[in-house]
């Protein structure tokens, strides 16, 4: 249900922990004891893995109380800092530091209010916001607001504005950090420009054409596109939004009536001073499908429906075939079919990129409980992984190779020189851009703190046969890279080279 890679290449998976007991034991006789859980008040199960990516293992981690449709983001030191959840676990913060041995640790009543279903933000200064929730209309900030109020929840009444009476459907909203500092807030089809430092709105955005909502559980997704020209003295920042349901779709599947989801995508250019949004027809309808930023700048469309919503069996006809958006492509041709997957994925279902340019999908749990037999889409346990063409062996020659250490610090604005190898001569040099990715944490559909960031070449050389340099300037504030770990690739047309980890501070 919620997936993290970390830099060192590790994926944190976790799932609630409310349905009883897990096929992974604890280590050393270890156990937890809720005595209000309902299933089981005594489990000796993992309901959190750490994944090795690389040696295809895992080692199971102990949570307390429940994650269930929780947030997070990855601090600037490389920490997993995990907010909200459900019931006993709704206000607490749970951290997880990348080594050998450690595990969770978790901070009780870390929030100052109950986050369930919330989106979380990280900012420049390293805190994250946490937005949102059921019945949350609002938003606070972890670790909490440094100037020493002792208030930290902040009203947003664009959440009681976009929220449909009944529903409840304008969870998980789609947030990112614009160019500017405000962050871009966007609940079903109304989007606004929040400064938070102020509680103010500065800009509030045209409604996406046809009204239709796209946050959960109608659950379109959301990416920011990649961020060009850093130099710039104006830049540019696209909001890109695809897929969802029709108004009233949650209910009519409780009805047993599931409407087609949509096929659209609108994109819009949060920098314009009048932006408009701009509607793109997809190959197909899709409902509960993950958007995941790719190397090159490209977005993968995978998993998820065509009919229904979000929600314990209220979604049908799976879609096996992921759809590649060429993000630079003129409009009317920047979809293309990928070849297809045999494994729904469905409702809490997730997929996130990793290190060598594959996507990692896992999940499907469809239902209340872990069903396996006698239902239209049974719990699925396996992982899998997504190879962009990129990958294919045609491509292989064209692909570089980072000699440079496996992980390097950064300073904002420093100068950069990557070296490469390449199995053929570097005819093309305007070709070659650098990239820096910000790894997601990922869950319903909803990549947060996803960012791609295109360091253009200063300078392209040769250092000596099929062995290139190329410098680059890296992000020149935390405003557009906030501070932690990044992938960086070498970038040859489309051809990524697998990525090495940055951090920087």
């Amino acid at each position: 249900m919620h997936m993290q890679l970390l830099h060192n290449d590790r994926i944190v998976i976790f799932d609630r922990t409310d349905f009883g007991l897990s096929n992974i034991s604890l280590p050393n006789g270890r156990c937890r004891y809720d005595p209000s859980e309902k299933v089981v008040k005594v489990d000796c199960t993992a309901h959190s893995i750490e994944y090795d990516v690389t040696h295809n293992t895992f080692r199971p981690l102990f949570v307390q109380t429940d994650v269930w449709c929780s947030s997070g983001t990855v601090r600037s030191d490389g920490a997993l800092v995990q907010t909200g959840g459900y019931s006993d676990g709704e206000r607490n913060v749970r951290i997880f530091t990348p080594c050998h041995t450690c595990d969770w640790i978790e901070l009780n009543g870390g929030l100052d209010t109950r986050r369930w279903y919330a989106t979380s933000h990280i900012l420049p200064d390293s805190r994250q916001i946490v937005i949102g929730g059921r019945r949350q209309f609002n938003y606070e900030f972890f670790p909490k607001s440094i100037n020493g109020r002792a208030n930290n929840v902040y009203n947003l009444p664009f959440l009681v504005e976009t929220n449909d009476p009944h529903q409840e459907n304008n969870l998980y909203p789609f947030v990112f950090l614009n160019v500017d500092g405000n962050l871009f807030i966007m609940a079903n089809s109304k989007a606004i420009l929040l400064d938070y430092t102020k509680n103010m709105v500065v800009k509030t955005f045209p409604e996406v054409p046809g009204g239709d909502p796209r946050c959960y559980p109608s659950t379109g997704s959301a990416v920011l596109l990649p961020l060009r020209n850093l130099q710039a003295a104006f830049l540019e920042a696209e909001v890109l939004v695809c897929g969802g349901a029709p108004r009233g779709s949650f209910n009519n599947t409780k009805k047993h009536e599931f409407r087609q989801a949509l096929n659209t995508c609108a994109r819009i250019k949060i920098t314009d001073p009048n932006p408009q949004w701009e509607m793109e027809t997809m190959p197909g309808a899709r409902v509960m499908s993950d958007m995941v930023m790719l190397p090159n700048g490209n977005v993968l469309l995978i998993n998820g429906a065509s009919f229904g919503t979000a929600g314990w069996e209220q979604g049908r006809n799976p879609v096996l075939t992921p759809f590649l958006y060429e993000t630079n492509n003129p409009i009317g041709s920047r979809f293309k079919k990928q070849s297809p997957s045999t494994t729904p994925r469905m409702y809490h279902s997730t997929a996130i990129l990793v290190r060598d340019g594959r996507v990692v999908v896992g999940g499907s749990n469809p239902h209340v409980g872990y069903s396996f037999e006698n239902v239209l889409f049974p719990t699925e346990l396996s992982l899998e992984a997504f190879s962009p063409s990129y990958l294919e062996r045609r491509y292989s020659h064209l692909r570089p190779r980072i000699l440079s250490e496996p992980q390097i610090k950064l300073s904002y604005g420093q100068k950069l020189e990557l070296q490469f190898q390449m199995n053929v001569t570097l005819n093309y040099p305007n070709l070659v851009h650098v990239t820096m990715l910000a790894p997601s944490f990922t869950t319903h559909s909803f990549s947060m703190n996803q960012r791609l960031l295109v360091l253009e070449p200063n300078k392209v050389g040769i250092v000596q046969d099929k062995t290139y340099g190329i410098k680059v300037t890296v992000p020149g504030s935390s405003t557009l890279a906030p501070p932690g770990f990044y992938l960086l690739f070498v970038v040859y047309g489309k051809i990524p080279s697998e990525g090495i980890w940055a951090q920087i501070l």
